[in-house]
C-alpha cells in the first residue's frame, strides 16, 4: 500500500498548481496554438513553435511529462483526451494539433474540439491508415500519417540530393573544357528549347571561368508568332546548324531533345556530350554521352534548367529568366498542361528576375496570315467521329501554326482528341492534343507511327513526324497527303478503336 500512498499524496501536491496554471489561462480569451497530446511529435511541434515566440498551451493525460514540461517552461496541463470536459475553461484555440499516439483518445479529442470550438483549424494525428479517414470524416483540416510524411520526406530529400549531384556533374563537366560547345535545340525550336539552351551556355560559360564558346544551334523555321517575338526582344542570338558549324564544335549539347536524330537532324551516329530533357523516347540514350538528364516527370527542360542554376547558386540575368519563366510558361501552356509542384516553385523563382514589359509583349504578337489560313483551313477540313477530330490543313510552311490549331479544334464541344495534320517538303506532321482522361496520346502515337517516323508526347499533347522519304520529290505535296494519308491514320483509329465501330455500324 505505501507505493499508493505516495503516489496519492504526489498527485494532492501537484492539484493545486494546476489549478492555479488553469485559472491563469482562462484569463486568456483566445490563443494561438494548442497541443493535444504532447509524445515525441508534439514536443517538436512545441520546440518550432516556442522558436518563432508563439502563445502556446500543452495538455497532455502523463503527469510526468507535464511536469518536464513545465520545467522546460511551456504553459502544460494534465488531462484526458477522452474527457469530453477536457478544454473547459481553456481559451479559445486558432489552430488545435491532436498528436497523442491513441488513436481512440485522438478521434475524441477532435470531437471535442469541433464541437466546441468550431472555427478552429485542426490537424490531427493518424497512428495507422485506418485512422485517416475517420479523422478526415470528423472534420479534421489537415490529417498527418508520420510514416507517411517521412516517407515524402525521404524521397523529397533524395530527389534534392540527385539533382543537386546531378548539377554540379554538369558544372564540374564543364569546368574542365575549353573551345566551342554546340548547344542543339530540336526541330523549330520554342521557347523552351531555346530558353534551355541560353541557360546551359550561362552556366558553361560561369564554369568555365569563359573558356567555352557557346553557340546555339538550331534545324527547321521558327514560325510561330509568339517564338519570333521572344527571339527578336530578347535579343537572342541563335545560328542555323551546318555541317560546316558542327565541324567548328568542340562539344555538342542536346536541349529538348532526348538524343541524336530523334526531333532534330543530326545523324544517330553523332557523338554528343550532353542531353537534357524532359521527353523519354522509349530509348536508350547513346552510352559514350558525359552527361544525361532526362525527366519526364517534369513540365518543361527549362525547369530543369532552372533547377541546376538555383542548386549552382549562379546569378540569373533578366534575359535568361525572363526567358526561363516564359519557356516553362509556354511548354505547360500557361501552367495548365502536365504542370508539376516543382514548375511551379522554379517560375516562383524566377517571376521576380523577369521583366514584366517584355513579357507581356512577347505574347500579344501580330499573326502573320499564314498562320491564319492554316487556322481556317483546320476549322472547314475538320472530321469529327465518336470525339475524335481529324482534320488536314494540306501543304505547310510554318509547322509552328498545326500545334495552335489543334489547341483551337480540342475547345470545340463534344472533341476528346484532336488530329491536326499537314504536309512539308521532308515530313508529314501531326499535332495532337487531348482531354480523355482514359487515353495516354503520347503513348498512343508512338505505338501508331514511331515505327515509320519520330512520335511521342505527354497524355495530353503529342506530335508525329513521317519522312516521306522517296516521297520528297513530289512536286504537287497536297495530292500526295490525299493519297496516303488513309493508311497512316488508320494505325491510330485502330489503336484507339474506332476501326472496331466502324464494322459495328456496318453489322
Amino acid at each position: 500500500m505505501e507505493p499508493i500512498n505516495k503516489m496519492r499524496s504526489f498527485t494532492i501536491i501537484r492539484m493545486p498548481d494546476v489549478v492555479q496554471n488553469f485559472s491563469k489561462s482562462a484569463s486568456k480569451d483566445r490563443i494561438k496554438y494548442i497541443i493535444l497530446g504532447c509524445g515525441s511529435t508534439g514536443y517538436n511541434v512545441a520546440e518550432e513553435l516556442q522558436q518563432e515566440n508563439e502563445d502556446l498551451i500543452i495538455i497532455d493525460r502523463d503527469e510526468k511529462r507535464v511536469e518536464d514540461l513545465r520545467d522546460r517552461k511551456y504553459e502544460a496541463f494534465v488531462r484526458d483526451l477522452r474527457d469530453p470536459d477536457f478544454m473547459k475553461n481553456l481559451p479559445v484555440p486558432e489552430v488545435a494539433f491532436i498528436l497523442s499516439n491513441d488513436k481512440d483518445a485522438n478521434l475524441a479529442a477532435l470531437k471535442t474540439v469541433k464541437t466546441r470550438f468550431p472555427a478552429t483549424h485542426v490537424i490531427a494525428r493518424a497512428v495507422d491508415p485506418v485512422s485517416i479517414d475517420l479523422l478526415q470524416k470528423e472534420g479534421a483540416d489537415i490529417v498527418l500519417y508520420p510514416q507517411k510524411v517521412v516517407a515524402k520526406t525521404a524521397i523529397h530529400h533524395i530527389r534534392r540530393l540527385h539533382s543537386s549531384r546531378l548539377a554540379m556533374r554538369l558544372y564540374d563537366l564543364l569546368a574542365t573544357w575549353e573551345g566551342t560547345l554546340g548547344i542543339v535545340t530540336h526541330i523549330n525550336p520554342d521557347p523552351d528549347a531555346i530558353s534551355s539552351a541560353m541557360a546551359l551556355s550561362m552556366i558553361a560559360h560561369h564554369a568555365s571561368n569563359n573558356a567555352l564558346n557557346c553557340r546555339i544551334l538550331y534545324e527547321g523555321n521558327i514560325g510561330h508568332q509568339e517564338n519570333r517575338a521572344f527571339i527578336n526582344l530578347l535579343e537572342i542570338k541563335m545560328e542555323r546548324l551546318t555541317p560546316q558549324i558542327l565541324e567548328e564544335c568542340d562539344y555538342l549539347a542536346l536541349v529538348d531533345s532526348s538524343a541524336p536524330g530523334i526531333n532534330n537532324e543530326l545523324a544517330k551516329t553523332t557523338r554528343v556530350n550532353i542531353i537534357i530533357d524532359h521527353h523519354k523516347n522509349g530509348e536508350q540514350p547513346p552510352a559514350a554521352v558525359d552527361f544525361v538528364d532526362i525527366r519526364s516527370g517534369v513540365g518543361a527542360t527549362a525547369s530543369i534548367m532552372t533547377q541546376y542554376l538555383m542548386e549552382l547558386d549562379i546569378p540569373v540575368s533578366m534575359p535568361v529568366a525572363t526567358a526561363l519563366f516564359y519557356g516553362i510558361r509556354a511548354d505547360t501552356r500557361d501552367f495548365k498542361r502536365n504542370v508539376t509542384p516543382q514548375d511551379l516553385n522554379y517560375a516562383a523563382f524566377l517571376l521576380p528576375l523577369t521583366d514584366s514589359e517584355l513579357l507581356d509583349k512577347i505574347t500579344s504578337p501580330s499573326i502573320s496570315l499564314e498562320t491564319v489560313e492554316i487556322l481556317g483551313s483546320a476549322i472547314r477540313n475538320r472530321k469529327i467521329k465518336s470525339g475524335y477530330l481529324f482534320s488536314n490543313v494540306g501543304y505547310i510552311r510554318n509547322r509552328d501554326a498545326l500545334p495552335q490549331a489543334a489547341d483551337l479544334l480540342i475547345q470545340l464541344e463534344g472533341v476528346n482528341t484532336a488530329l491536326v495534320y499537314g504536309i512539308g517538303d521532308q515530313n508529314i506532321i501531326i499535332s495532337a492534343r487531348n482531354k480523355d482522361i482514359r487515353l495516354h496520346l503520347g503513348n498512343v502515337m508512338a505505338e501508331a507511327f514511331g515505327s515509320i517516323g519520330e512520335a511521342g508526347g505527354h497524355a495530353t499533347m503529342a506530335a508525329a513526324m513521317i519522312p516521306l522519304n522517296y516521297f520528297t520529290m513530289v512536286r504537287n505535296k497536297e495530292e500526295l497527303l490525299a493519297l496516303i494519308i488513309d493508311p497512316i491514320l488508320k494505325r491510330f483509329t485502330s489503336i484507339v478503336g474506332l476501326d472496331n465501330e466502324d464494322k459495328q455500324d456496318e453489322i
